[in-house]
């Protein structure tokens, strides 16, 4: 038996190790967790407002405006103090939302965008997000991945489990604080044990692209580590969603759809696709519109299937060859516009629906502290401890540790998920989002201390 055998042999009993290990854990966790009590909460939902006045158009595009200037000025004001142009933009989402600006204008929302425009909002905000996630897919190098593709895989679901097991014990002590006797501990446990495992992933792409890491053996690993990540997550939070409903079955017809998704993607569509931009060469105006005609077709196919759209235009981002003219070319028209215009448009919508408000004492904001330190302990010391049993290095585990507990926008379409279902609360709800903001904004500073990305642009 030789040496990569041995290696090989190790790996997969310490990934079933660790899965048998977590289900263990939340199996007695869940048992103690039931017999929990919980106080009766005051929910605190935000006003829809009934503005009449102008059509939907205009209060979408004061919005753009808005969030747009806004961004730009404090991206470039958080760039003095070490931080990606992105964080500026989160912020500036949030200050225009019901936190900030609605707090110190009471009544503004309804004059920058009424309840019946933010569903137009929307769609541009998950348009762009998809356009984004298609350019990032673009970008990634799979040839350099494909080397270490059982580490990745590794290091990527530890970085599930470790923050999934912290999550659910977690929700041992929320539970009586923070939830409702309306909510089942089971669905509660596990809802908080895919919050937490959650990494951010077009934040984390944005922040590899703004520090020119984006193709560095580093980059290319967390970007797949991450996508490898938030694909799990997602069909851990279609499981959660399915027992949340009593649909335990259509939990794990998710998950099975998804695989077969992804092989189609990777085995049937990217020969294809590669012998065809060989063939074609530049990027003319039919392979443009092929390639989008793919993005659309595989983002609709990831939502039919229920691990959101996002995932579906980033795979076939990835399968394209990202050394091809045409792949190149295409970058570089769509860079521009996707990022100052249309990621925002996300940012703004996040931001309407947040409220800081609703965290008012001492004790809730310690209590916001205490999800801080076990969301940062379970996803940087797992991914930490895993990338070092896979051979890298202690600074570049260290740096990958540091990346993949990134947070924020996924982590909020996540928490809108398990406050639309009742799982979570609205106070939770607006703890969880200083967890994710947190997290998000450590990641550039601690990566630094690193050594990684000095050399790097911040926008």
């Amino acid at each position: 038996m030789n040496f990569l055998t041995i290696r090989r042999l190790r790996a997969t009993a310490i990934y079933v190790g660790m899965l048998g290990g977590a289900i263990v854990v939340f199996t007695l966790v869940d048992w103690q967790g039931r017999e929990l009590l919980t106080p009766e909460l005051r929910e605190v939902r935000t006003e829809s407002g009934s503005h009449r006045g102008h059509g939907p158009l205009v209060h979408v595009l004061l919005t753009l405006t808005a969030v747009v200037g806004l961004g730009w000025v404090l991206g470039r004001a958080f760039r003095w103090v070490g931080q990606p142009p992105v964080i500026g933009e989160v912020v500036a989402g949030i200050a225009l939302g019901p936190s900030v600006l609605g707090w110190l204008v009471p009544g503004s929302r309804d004059f920058l965008l009424p309840a019946a425009s933010a569903p137009f909002l929307e769609i541009i905000a998950q348009f762009g997000i998809i356009l984004y996630m298609f350019v990032m897919g673009l970008e990634l190098n799979l040839d350099a991945i494909r080397t270490r593709t059982q580490a990745t895989l590794l290091i990527s679901h530890t970085g599930i489990v470790a923050p999934f097991v912290c999550g659910a014990v977690l929700a041992l002590y929320l539970y009586p604080h923070v939830s409702s006797a309306n909510v089942a501990f089971t669905n509660f446990a596990l809802f908080m044990g895919v919050a937490l495992s959650i990494t951010a992933f077009p934040v984390l792409a944005r922040i590899l692209s703004d520090r020119k890491l984006q193709q560095t053996p580093l980059g290319v690993i967390a970007l797949a580590c991450a996508a490898l990540n938030d694909a799990t997550a997602w069909c851990l939070l279609a499981v959660v969603v399915g027992i949340a409903q009593a649909r335990v079955d259509q939990g794990l017809s998710v998950l099975g759809m998804a695989i077969a998704f992804f092989a189609f993607l990777f085995l049937v569509v990217r020969p294809v696709v590669g012998r065809w931009l060989s063939q074609t060469g530049e990027l003319t105006r039919a392979t443009t519109a092929g390639l989008f005609l793919g993005m659309l077709v595989a983002a609709v196919t990831a939502e039919w299937i229920g691990i959101h759209a996002i995932f579906g235009a980033f795979l076939f981002g990835a399968i394209i060859p990202h050394d091809s003219v045409a792949a190149r070319d295409l970058m570089y028209k769509l860079e521009g516009p996707v990022t100052v215009l249309l990621l925002p448009a996300f940012f703004a919508l996040t931001g309407l629906r947040t409220q800081f408000g609703l965290v008012a004492t001492v004790e809730e904001w310690l209590l916001c502290g205490v999800i801080i330190a076990v969301a940062t302990v379970g996803k940087f010391g797992g991914t930490l401890l895993s990338a070092r049993l896979n051979g890298l290095a202690w600074r570049e585990a260290t740096a990958l540790g540091i990346l993949m507990n990134t947070r924020g926008l996924m982590e909020l379409i996540v928490l809108n998920i398990g406050l639309d279902l009742n799982i979570i609360s609205p106070t939770l709800y607006s703890m969880m989002v200083v967890m994710a903001l947190a997290t998000t904004m450590a990641t550039t500073p601690l990566l630094l201390w690193t050594g990684y990305g000095r050399t790097g642009k911040t926008g």
